[in-house]
């Protein structure tokens, strides 16, 4: 709980819908969402010895082409998700001329759990910024 923290409570009936559901979260935290364009179609991997690395991997993955790419997203789909594996596609456009809200600098291991709820999945990220 300092300045430097931010977070999200991200929902999902699968695992699938819980990790594009994060991402999204994530996204809107740093930039009004709503105000992105679908332009470009990217497709990602990611890899890790479990779900929550994964999801690790997969938001730092995102952050890369946020903070060096310099693009925003709006759409996630995860096309393939095994315990240590996922294929995606993302869709965004340029950062030009879009407000930044929060400049997250990475997603962070800080308190992070997936938990099997009775309606699916729930997680808690924080990110530094």
């Amino acid at each position: 709980n300092h300045t430097a923290d931010i977070g999200v409570i991200a929902y999902g009936k699968t695992l699938e819908k819980l990790f594009e559901n994060t991402a999204f979260g994530m996204f809107s935290l740093i930039t009004p969402i709503g105000k992105v364009k679908e332009k470009t179609v990217i497709s990602i991997a990611a890899d890790a010895a479990d779900y929550e690395g994964l999801l690790i991997s997969f938001l730092n993955e995102l952050q890369y082409y946020y903070s060096v790419k310099k693009m925003f997203f709006k759409r996630f789909e995860i096309l393939t998700l095994t315990k240590t594996h996922l294929d995606a596609n993302i869709s965004g456009e340029k950062i030009s001329g879009h407000e930044i809200t929060h400049d997250i600098k990475a997603a962070t291991y800080h308190n992070l759990k997936i938990e099997k709820t009775t309606d699916g999945y729930k997680t808690q990220i924080i990110f530094d910024v």
